[in-house]
Parts: structure tokens; C-alpha cells; sequence
């Protein structure tokens, strides 16, 4: 798996085409570049789970994060084998996946279809909504430089966004504040589930840093990242009220609106130094 942060977009991830472009009334026709929008399929032991809408790019990463922040199972080590095929209909990802995770999984007996930004599609009951959390155990305490480091620099790794201008991204930071990891998607669920599936798959110990998100935080978007066991999430926008109750709960640092010098702290404060940047 190449985990380079500066590597270029997958071009299964955006088409070129020509397109009409106007400009102070004057049209003209230019290159372009689209990001690509497919249905997903994840498959766990033979057995179809959900279709998701997404980037059709770090297939692998998505279906190890969303197998993770979904619980389907609890490690890495859970998961036997993954391969993803495509056609004209969109992508297929199978996971061969641990016995008593499976058995476990056909319990839950959810069906999602999935939309672009969509979490809760085909859920069957409200318990099923907010799932408790085990509280995080990080005695990490990060720099407020560190933090807003990453946010200034976030914008020069979004490759696929330069191209198309039309992804969301998640990346994974050292507690010094330097971006290791990035992945980009049209869902924003998608490009948190991506990174997370990706630091499973590297040898970097995901608890040790941060994340931050070029979206809103919804409590989804906490979950996801309290679940993977990282102890502060960053958004570039702002957060829901329900984000902030569950971060609290799992005592996981929200911040939100961190552009340029600026952040709101909306649960767990102690585990962020306030000297000034």
C-alpha cells in the first residue's frame, strides 16, 4: 500500500473531459476534471452489507475503516482477506472476516444504502443510532500550534481536490502537527473511513496523533474517530450538537471552525495546551 502523502490521485478517482466554460459572458470550451461518484458494495464473508456512494479510489482503506468504525470487527487482524472488482454498475470490496465477527454481524441484520454524506440510511432501530463508546484512555496533550500547523497546511495535500474541486478529506497528524496520512472522497464519511482503514494498514499508531476533516463534525464523524482510538478530532467547520455530547461522553477533544488562528473547543479542553500560537 503506498501511504505517501504526496502521491497523486488514483485516475480511477476523476474524469477528463471538455467542457463549456463561461467567463464575463464570454464561453469557451476547456480541459476539466470531474471526481468520480460510484455505488460501493461491501461484502463481508460472501454476504452483501451496504452500498455506499463513493470515490472509487483506496477501495482497500475504505472497506478496513468502515469495517472497523462500523464494529463489524475489532482489529485488524480480524479481517482474512479484502479484494474489490468493478464493472459497469460500480465496485464490489469482499472481506473475508473472523467467524464470531460475522456471527455478530448477521445479528445486526442491517441493510444501508448509502448516500453521499448519508450515515444512517436502512437503520432499523434508534438504539442502533448512537452506539455507546469505551471512553478513550490518552493521556496525550496536544499543542495548539501543532494542531493549527496541520489546518494551515491541509489544503496543499488535497491533490484530488485540485484536480476536481469537489472532495472532502481526512488526515491523520503526528502530535507535532505534521499531516502523515491523508484520503480523499466525495463523501465526507467516506474520506474519515479511508483513513482510518488506512492507518490500520500502515505501522503507524493511529492514538499517538490527530485527525483533522475538511467538513463539518457530526456525531457520526466522532464516533468513527473516538472508534479508532484517536483522542481529538479537528473540523474545518463547525460541529452539531450531538457531536459535541458524544465526544464528551468518550472523552475525545472536538474542536471546530480551526481555520488560521482560530478554533472552538467544544468538549474535553485539558487535553489541548491554550498557550498562544
Amino acid at each position: 500500500m503506498d501511504i505517501s502523502v504526496t502521491r497523486l490521485p488514483e485516475s480511477r478517482a476523476y474524469r477528463e473531459l471538455e467542457v463549456s466554460r463561461v467567463h464575463s459572458e464570454i464561453r469557451s470550451i476547456v480541459q476539466d476534471c470531474v471526481a468520480e461518484e460510484v455505488p460501493v458494495a461491501l461484502e463481508f464473508n460472501g454476504i452483501a452489507h451496504a452500498v455506499m456512494m463513493a470515490t472509487p479510489a483506496d477501495l482497500e482503506d475504505f472497506a478496513y475503516g468502515f469495517a472497523i468504525t462500523e464494529c463489524i470487527v475489532n482489529t485488524a487482524s480480524e479481517i482474512h482477506d479484502c479484494e474489490w472488482t468493478s464493472n459497469a454498475q460500480g465496485c464490489t470490496v469482499s472481506l473475508t472476516i473472523a467467524g464470531p465477527c460475522f456471527a455478530r454481524l448477521k445479528e445486526k441484520r442491517r441493510n444501508l444504502t448509502g448516500r453521499t454524506g448519508c450515515g444512517l440510511c436502512g437503520t432499523e432501530s434508534l438504539a442502533q443510532v448512537i452506539r455507546p463508546l469505551e471512553p478513550l484512555t490518552s493521556t496525550l496533550c496536544f499543542d495548539t500550534k501543532a494542531v493549527l500547523r496541520a489546518a494551515a497546511n491541509l489544503r496543499a495535500y488535497q491533490l484530488l481536490l485540485t484536480v476536481t474541486g469537489a472532495t472532502h478529506a481526512a488526515a491523520w497528524c503526528t502530535a507535532d502537527g505534521n499531516i502523515e496520512l491523508i484520503r480523499e472522497d466525495v463523501g465526507r464519511h467516506n474520506a474519515l473511513d479511508k483513513l482510518v482503514g488506512a492507518l490500520l494498514r500502515s505501522s503507524l499508531d493511529a492514538g499517538s496523533g490527530f485527525v483533522i476533516i475538511t467538513s463539518r463534525a457530526s456525531y457520526e464523524m466522532v464516533q468513527k474517530t473516538a472508534t479508532a482510538g484517536i483522542a481529538l478530532l479537528a473540523a474545518v467547520s463547525g460541529v452539531t450538537g450531538l457531536a459535541m455530547d458524544v465526544a464528551q461522553s468518550a472523552g475525545l477533544t472536538l474542536l471546530g471552525f480551526t481555520r488560521g488562528t482560530d478554533f472552538s473547543i467544544y468538549s474535553v479542553p485539558q487535553r489541548l495546551s491554550l498557550d498562544a500560537p
